[in-house]
Parts: C-alpha cells; structure tokens; sequence
C-alpha cells in the first residue's frame, strides 16, 4: 500500500493569495460591488454598463459584506492569523472563478 503524507496549509501563504485576489480579481470585485450597492440602490446589477471603477481594488469591508463577516475577519483570513473556513474558501473560489488549488499553499 501507498504512504499517503499529510499535508497542512500554510494559512499565510493562502491569506496572501485571498489578499491579492481581492485586490486583483475582476470577478471578485463585480461581484462585492454589486452586493454593496443593490442594497443601496444604486447598482441595476449589469456589470457592463456600471458607473463604477472595476480598475481599483474593493476594500476588505466591501468583502466582509460579501460574506456576512466583520472586516477583522476578512483581516484575519488574509494574514493567516485565523483560518478561513471551508465554506467561505469554496464561496470565494467560486465568486473568484478560481480553482481552491490556486489558492490554498501547502507547507513544506
């Protein structure tokens, strides 16, 4: 039988990657503009005719909105000090549109 070797996450690493895709994802940004201003009224959810910047980067409470968390949590997540859970990774994946294998980093 095959030695299968356990693996952890390097719950830094993976903040970081959640880090720079809320400052670099487009999808991730439609989608936390588009909770954030429904709710307010401005936004009619077309996503190609919206009046705001998609170019900068949404704050980490825009995205604590996103998940129904406070932005100490985003905060938490992104540096490793807590880490996030399985639930709100796959959310993020699928609202990012990236595969859990492009966010989660194994450690050594």
């Amino acid at each position: 039988m095959e030695t299968i070797k356990r693996q952890t996450v390097d719950w830094a690493k993976t903040g970081k990657n959640l880090q720079l895709l809320r400052n670099d994802n487009v999808n991730l940004r439609r989608c936390a503009c588009r909770v954030n201003n429904l709710k307010k009224e401005n936004c009619d959810g077309d996503c190609e005719t919206c009046k705001y910047d998609m170019d900068s980067n949404i704050s980490r409470k825009e995205l604590a909105v996103l998940f129904g968390v406070s932005d100490n949590v985003i905060y938490s997540w992104e540096t490793g000090r807590t880490p996030i859970g399985l639930e709100d990774l796959i959310f993020y994946c699928k609202i990012a549109r990236v595969k859990l294998e492009e966010i989660v980093v194994f450690a050594d």
